[in-house]
C-alpha cells in the first residue's frame, strides 16, 4: 500500500506555480490577484480562507479578503461580485461556500463572470468541462485527476466508482474521468444505488465524497484498487485541543491494507482543492481559458 501525500504533491505544484510567477513578474507583468469574499464568521469558511490567504503567498500571488456581515442582503453582495467582475486588476475571485439562508447560491454563482469564476461553479465552466472545451475545473475534482497522473495510476478502461453525486464533487469528477486522454469507465452511486458494495468492489479506482464518516468499509474494496478518500468531517474528540478531529469517509484502518493506493484525511485530497484554485487562478491571469 502507498500513501498518497496531498499535502507533498501540492507543495511541489505551488513551487512551481511560484517559479513561473516569479519568471513574468521578472518580465515586468503584476501578479495574479485573487479575491476571497466571506460572508458571516463559519468556522470552516474562515479555515478554508486563511489557508487559501497562504496558498497565494507561496505562490507569489496577491490576495485579498473582503469580509461581509451575515445579514449582508443578496443585493448588497450581487453588487460587489459586480464590481470584482469588472475590476481589471483581479484576476479571479471566489465566495466562499455556504451563504446565509437568506441568499440563493446559485444566483451568486450565476453572478460571477465564467472567466474569473475560479472555483469552476459556473454553470458555463461545468457545460465546457462536460463537452472537453478549456474551462476552469472545479478545484475538488481536477485535483484528485492532478494526484492520479502525478503518482501515475492507470486510469485508461479502468472501473471508476464515485460514491456521491454532488455538483462539486461527484457529477464534475465523472465528467472529468470520462474525457479523452483519462479514458476511464465511470459509475456514480448515490442513495438509490442498489447493491452498492457489490458495485463498489467492481472499482479500480474508488472515490468517496458523500460526507459520512467511515462509510467505506473494507467489505467493499477490492484487493489493488486506488482508494480517494474526498472526506472532510468534523468529528468531537475530546482528546484534541480543537474538541474535534477531522474524519474521512473511508474506515482508513481496516481498507488501506487492501489497497494499492489511498489518500489519508487529513493531508490527501484537501491541499489538492486549493493548489488546483491557485492553477485557475494562474490560468485566468495568462489568459489561457477566456
Amino acid at each position: 500500500m502507498e500513501l498518497i501525500d496531498g499535502k507533498l504533491t501540492s507543495a511541489r505544484i505551488k513551487a512551481e506555480i511560484a517559479e513561473t510567477v516569479a519568471a513574468r513578474v521578472a518580465e515586468g507583468h503584476r501578479a495574479p490577484h485573487l479575491v476571497a469574499v466571506l460572508v458571516g464568521h463559519d468556522g470552516g469558511s474562515e479555515t478554508y480562507v486563511a489557508n487559501k490567504v497562504k496558498a497565494c503567498e507561496a505562490c507569489g500571488f496577491r490576495s485579498t479578503v473582503i469580509r461581509r456581515e451575515e445579514d449582508v442582503t443578496e443585493d448588497e453582495l450581487l453588487g460587489l461580485i459586480d464590481q470584482l467582475n469588472n475590476d481589471p486588476e483581479v484576476d479571479g475571485f471566489i465566495v466562499q461556500l455556504p451563504l446565509p439562508r437568506h441568499i440563493n447560491e446559485q444566483r451568486v454563482t450565476e453572478a460571477i463572470l465564467p472567466s474569473k469564476d475560479v472555483d469552476g461553479f459556473h454553470p458555463v465552466n461545468v457545460g465546457r468541462q462536460s463537452i472537453g472545451l478549456p474551462c476552469f475545473h472545479s478545484a475538488t475534482p481536477a485535483g484528485i485527476v492532478e494526484l492520479l497522473k502525478r503518482y501515475n495510476i492507470p486510469t485508461r478502461g479502468k472501473n471508476c466508482v464515485i460514491i456521491g453525486r454532488s455538483n462539486i464533487v461527484g457529477k464534475p469528477l465523472a465528467a472529468l474521468m470520462m474525457q479523452k486522454g483519462i479514458d476511464a469507465t465511470v459509475t456514480v452511486c448515490h442513495s438509490a444505488t442498489e447493491n452498492l458494495a457489490e458495485v463498489c468492489r467492481q472499482a479500480d479506482i474508488l472515490v468517496a465524497a458523500l460526507g459520512r464518516p467511515g462509510f467505506v468499509t473494507a467489505d467493499m474494496v477490492k484487493e489493488g484498487a486506488t482508494v480517494i478518500d474526498v472526506g472532510t468531517t468534523r468529528v468531537p474528540d475530546s482528546s484534541r485541543k480543537s474538541g474535534f478531529r477531522l474524519s474521512g469517509d473511508v474506515d482508513f484502518e481496516n481498507v488501506a491494507p487492501k489497497c494499492a493506493y489511498i489518500t489519508p484525511v487529513p493531508g490527501g485530497v484537501g491541499p489538492m482543492t486549493i493548489c488546483t484554485l491557485m492553477q485557475n487562478t494562474l490560468r485566468a491571469a495568462l489568459g489561457e481559458v477566456y
